[in-house]
């Protein structure tokens, strides 16, 4: 039976992979800066960092599926979470608060109802929502930030399409440094288990702590110093076990005290450089 949550073990996933993300160097030149990344990726070396992340994801048995490339889409593209959200009733599509990324949740959603999935509703204008900032902790609970890319208007529509069965937290995030950079709810939190999530406090409201201690859920806090290098951010792929960027030990060693097995990738030219990491790499349409 399906799980609603971001930590059972992972059954069926959505890529695009650097390859049909990237595609050439002259997309790379083309899109690099004005969608913000720190730098241009290195193509070839993206491929490569790619090729060992989709080994992680291939070694959990989980199916994945995979994206094709389309002149429609940005290298953002890569960042496969964003444009759909999963629930009990079917797929919900996202409309994007980068208006770029606009085109992403038709030709993704379009993949995965080839793949059997049923589409449950979508985002419409002048609502937006982004899957960063969207988790499931059970079927009952979920949590969603009021940010940059997700606004009033769209988190309203959510809750609608989830229904008043489930008990959706609305999370204030904070202001960006720049308005065309990305905080997602994601970016704050990582859960990991149904008792354990990962956490940079100092982003996080005092009341969404206090909800999350009140559903039994203990928090491992991310260092100040390895925030910026995506600390925060770690895919869940069963219950205490995860895939996360590699040179972060404070966070490793923290999440390893508290039983969760972990293994790395580079990620210098598809995470790091976008601000992508594991959690954004994958759309999760199956748990179990």
């Amino acid at each position: 039976m399906p799980q609603y949550n971001e930590y059972s073990t992972l059954s069926e996933v959505g890529v695009r992979s650097a390859t049909d993300a990237f595609v050439s160097d002259a997309k790379l030149d083309r899109d690099w800066q004005a969608l913000r990344f720190h730098a241009k990726p290195e193509l070839q070396e993206a491929i490569k960092e790619y090729a060992v992340f989709r080994d992680l994801l291939g070694a959990t048995g989980a199916n994945i599926v995979d994206l094709d490339a389309s002149q429609q889409l940005t290298i953002d593209s890569i960042y496969t979470r964003d444009s759909i959200l999963v629930s009990p009733n079917g797929l919900i599509l996202c409309n994007m608060g980068r208006a770029s990324r606009t085109p992403e949740a038709r030709e993704n959603a379009a993949a995965y109802v080839a793949f059997g999935h049923k589409v449950a509703g979508q985002i419409s204008a002048p609502g937006t929502l982004e899957g960063g900032d969207f988790i499931w902790l059970d079927a009952q609970h979920a949590a969603v930030g009021l940010g940059p890319r997700t606004n009033a208007e769209g988190v309203r529509q959510l809750r609608a399409l989830l229904g008043a069965a489930v008990d959706l937290h609305v999370v204030q995030l904070p202001e960006p440094d720049h308005p065309d950079d990305v905080l997602h709810l994601m970016s704050i939190i990582s859960p990991l288990d149904r008792d354990l999530a990962l956490i940079y406090r100092p982003f996080m409201p005092p009341d969404f702590v206090a909800w999350l201690q009140s559903l039994g859920i203990a928090l491992v806090d991310v260092p100040e110093e390895e925030y910026p290098t995506m600390g925060c951010n770690v895919l869940a792929i069963a219950p205490r076990c995860a895939i996360m960027l590699e040179n972060l030990p404070q966070v490793k060693n923290r999440l390893e005290q508290a039983g969760v097995t972990i293994a790395t990738y580079k990620g210098l030219e598809i995470s790091r450089k976008g601000e992508g990491g594991p959690t954004c790499l994958t759309r999760p349409l199956k748990r179990i």
